[in-house]
């Protein structure tokens, strides 16, 4: 039973049409690529600013477009923004020196630089999703007049916290140093297997689950989609890796305003563009204080505090996601298209409210 169930599995992941969304490539260098989406929705609206996606630098961009009726790019297109979104590529063993400086300020920059061009306007939305909106967060932070606004979506940024990750990390016996001089790059599967280790069990229970449903087809192809996406990741250049886990888990630099990219220090003080930060109550990876931690620090006078039920993917991406979470962060787009008034004050921190099944927390 379980080698017919493995096949009917191999079946499905060899035909699960991930990231099938028509783009085109607008800007190209070295491995990273800036795709522009296309729709059968109608043209963006005009007098809004573009919408410049940023994943994690350790996975694969489509997973924001898992599947042509679960992707978070055809809804944004559908609502009408113009989207964008950075695929960061595979680092060969000559990009084992790249650092915090080149992702952050010359790959980023150009990447935003390119889609308000070729959108006419002058500044983006940025959406970055889990390590990249550490990246996006930074970005902001030195750039503000760029950014039109930004959501954080289960984007760490205070690394002291009490997640597996951070006291694994700050364990005295685990070498930085050694371990990107042997490998240059991090391997891709070295990290995986760290986050397997946060849940032991995860892969036994799957394996249950597809004993339970393998008649499921609609479960399956969903399922199939989401584990295509899990094991075709990305390995971390080196000098990047050392600085992540040096400076911003080890010495949580960003959260102190010691860290210094291209040398200048990053004061999240003056990331001052309307802000969404989304955290996820079940986060393992990104626990709730990691995230929600840059409310406090960030210097933007509008603040929204969405905390959701749901893992650090499955609320991302899980059908859930269009009737709220995806269309809170859509309206909050639309809102602030029009630029931010200096006068503008910060919102009064307003008790929890229910949203689309959800906690959602103003500030």
């Amino acid at each position: 039973m379980i080698s017919a169930v493995a096949r009917t599995v191999r079946s499905f992941v060899a035909g699960a049409p991930v990231g099938t969304c028509p783009r085109t490539v607008v800007l190209e260098e070295n491995k990273y690529r800036l795709l522009r989406f296309q729709g059968e929705a109608s043209a963006p609206r005009e007098g809004t600013s573009p919408v410049l996606l940023v994943p994690s630098l350790i996975n694969k961009w489509y997973v924001l477009d898992l599947l042509p009726d679960q992707s978070l790019v055809r809804f944004f297109l559908e609502r009408g923004h113009d989207v964008y979104c950075v695929d960061w590529g595979q680092p060969g063993k000559e990009d084992r020196f790249l650092t915090l400086d080149t992702y952050v300020d010359r790959y980023l920059g150009r990447c935003v630089r390119t889609a308000a061009s070729l959108s006419g306007s002058e500044k983006v939305h940025l959406l970055g999703y889990c390590l990249g909106g550490t990246l996006t967060t930074i970005h902001a932070s030195r750039f503000p007049e760029r950014i039109a606004s930004m959501v954080a979506l289960a984007a760490p940024v205070g690394f002291h916290d009490e997640g597996l990750l951070t006291r694994w990390m700050n364990v005295r016996g685990f070498d930085v140093e050694s371990l990107a001089d042997a490998f240059g790059n991090v391997p891709w599967p070295l990290m995986q297997m760290s986050f397997y280790m946060l849940k032991p069990t995860l892969q036994v229970g799957k394996l249950r689950m597809i004993l339970g449903r393998s008649q499921n087809e609609e479960w399956l192809r969903v399922f199939t989609a989401i584990e295509t996406w899990g094991n075709d990741n990305v390995d971390f250049a080196g000098g990047a890796y050392r600085e992540y886990i040096r400076g911003l888990y080890q010495e949580n630099r960003l959260a102190r305003g010691t860290l210094e990219v291209s040398g200048r220090a990053v004061r999240l003080a003056e990331l001052t563009c309307p802000l969404m930060v989304v955290s996820f109550a079940h986060d393992h990876i990104v626990p709730e204080e990691s995230a929600r931690c840059l409310l406090d620090l960030a210097g933007s006078p509008i603040k929204e505090d969405v905390v959701l039920p749901g893992g650090h993917v499955g609320a991302v991406i899980g059908k859930r996601a269009r009737d709220g979470l995806w269309t809170q962060m859509s309206s909050f787009f639309r809102e602030h298209d029009a630029s931010l008034p200096e006068a503008s004050a910060p919102r009064p921190r307003a008790q929890p409210t229910e949203l689309g099944g959800s906690s959602a927390r103003f500030a």
